[in-house]
């Protein structure tokens, strides 16, 4: 052990280094009242009774536990003169004092030198009577690890990002290893410990700096303890986040289908949830890819739209759901919700892919099904627009939503098909080459941008298509029955 592993320890954390390197072998400690003591080797001497700062005898036991190799000296709660510290650099014996009894110092250094484990059992044990069975937020985990450790601490996530505390060394972690990892640092020491194994995902992490450096070796199983008290949360907390999405799911799916007025148990569930049928709602939908996990992702969609009278709920890949208004909006009051709504859409975009739709205001609960449809359909178009910022609101689409419903009937994408059928089996994605041609307005150079390609490519690809289809892609009414077809397959592909 060294004079730095003992001051790490709790019981002389208010120990103070006035002068001396503590990075000194410690193999016995004695408490004395006699300033003539004669020192050993690798011995720190503890002054167990009242001294002056000016006793010349301190300088004098410095010099002799220098000759004799000490570790150092302790002084009870005084502040020795400064050419008493200025010997002790010069000697290079660490001169410590405290306001702590001397005798309960004492008692803890030799328990800790006869059981060098001993601080790593007591804080592994702390750890777990703080951290019980009971399930702990990660910010509650975190609080508890910090004041254990008197060292910053925080919960990253799989970017190496903080989750739950702060902790100014997090972008070190390397967040793609799910194994303990130990970074040395100028000052110290940075531990993380991954909270869920073998699959990246979060990690509990600590700097220790300083003397605190010292339990580097001591942590470790501690961090360990809660990272398993950080599974337990996300166990338990995952459980209750799907069951309330299931819950959400099913009483939306209640509400779209309903087409009378609801009974009363379908009124109760939606008094539970807090969600309002009267009033006037405008419909949203989020669209994301299938592989995005919803309930996982529900807080974020939540706290990016951020108003109390939004209603969100998971449904099918992606979420929908509503504002409410009391009164009748106006047209310049739907225009400012709908900023609002591209704007929290693009807040959402730094962490999320999706696309947005919204509907137009319909009153009570008869229209809420109309305009969350109108959501969805403008949803399904802006995931196909990119120049619009994947984010579509109705009152946008004009002529184009009565053709998106069109293309919808059961005899058109069938139709649809069939004409675009004979580019299916030809080589070079002829029927993406078409539509990226039509959405570029025949212009070769944009298609090409847009497929990654060369001009002269897509102009082969172009002459190709009107070949097969026996076409002319200058006529304008040739040119819409293709576009509405490509579309419509491409869409339902």
């Amino acid at each position: 052990m060294t004079l730095r592993t003992l001051l790490a320890t709790p019981e002389w954390a208010a120990v103070r280094v006035l002068a001396g390197d503590p990075d000194r072998p410690l193999r016995t400690v004695r408490a004395t009242l006699d300033l003539g003591q004669v020192p050993v080797a690798d011995e720190l001497v503890v002054l167990a009774g009242p001294v002056s700062p000016a006793d010349w005898r301190i300088d004098a036991l410095l010099r002799r536990s220098a000759d004799a190799g000490g570790t150092g000296l302790l002084l009870p709660a005084v502040e020795p003169l400064t050419g008493t510290r200025l010997l002790a650099d010069r000697l290079g014996i660490p001169l410590l004092v405290s306001e702590t009894d001397p005798l309960e110092l004492l008692v803890s250094a030799r328990l800790h030198l006869v059981a060098p484990d001993l601080d790593r059992a007591q804080l592994v044990l702390a750890t777990h009577r703080a951290l019980d069975d009971r399930p702990h937020s990660p910010d509650q985990a975190v609080a508890v690890l910090r004041e254990l450790l008197r060292a910053p601490v925080a919960l990253l996530d799989n970017q190496g990002q903080p989750f739950a505390g702060e902790l100014a060394e997090a972008g070190l972690v390397r967040a793609e290893e799910p194994v303990p990892q130990r970074i040395d640092l100028d000052d110290g020491v940075l531990l993380a410990h991954p909270a869920l194994h073998p699959r990246p995902g979060l990690w509990v992490a600590t700097a220790l700096k300083g003397i605190a450096a010292a339990r580097a070796d001591v942590v470790p199983p501690a961090l360990a303890v809660a990272a398993s008290a950080v599974q337990r949360w996300l166990l338990a907390n995952r459980l209750e986040l799907e069951r309330d999405a299931r819950s959400r799911t099913a009483l939306l799916t209640d509400l779209l289908r309903l087409d009378a007025e609801p009974g009363a148990d379908l009124r109760r569930r939606i008094a539970d949830a807090g969600w309002r049928l009267g009033g006037w709602h405008i419909g949203i939908r989020v669209g994301a890819s299938s592989t995005v996990d919803t309930v996982a992702r529900t807080h974020e969609v939540v706290r990016a739209l951020g108003a109390e009278d939004t209603v969100i709920a998971e449904h099918g890949e992606g979420w929908t759901g509503w504002l409410t208004l009391d009164q009748e909006p106006t047209a310049a009051r739907v225009r400012k919700l709908a900023a609002r709504l591209r704007a929290a859409h693009k807040a959402l975009g730094r962490t999320l892919v999706t696309h947005m739709g919204v509907g137009r205001p319909y009153p009570r609960a008869e229209g809420l099904a109309t305009t969350i449809a109108e959501a969805t359909d403008a949803a399904r178009l802006a995931a196909t627009r990119p120049e619009a910022g994947h984010f579509l609101h109705v009152d946008q689409l004009g002529m184009a939503q009565l053709l998106l419903e069109w293309t919808r009937t059961d005899t058109f994408e069938p139709a649809a098909r069939a004409l675009v059928a004979p580019l299916q089996p030809a080589p070079g994605d002829l029927v993406r080459t078409l539509a990226a041609y039509l959405d570029a307005e025949s212009s070769l150079a944009e298609t090409a941008a847009v497929l990654g390609v060369h001009r002269n490519t897509v102009a082969a690809r172009i002459a190709r298509v009107e070949q097969l289809l026996g076409v002319d892609l200058t006529r304008r009414d040739e040119r819409l029955a293709l576009h509405l077809a490509c579309r419509t397959v491409t869409m339902g592909d």
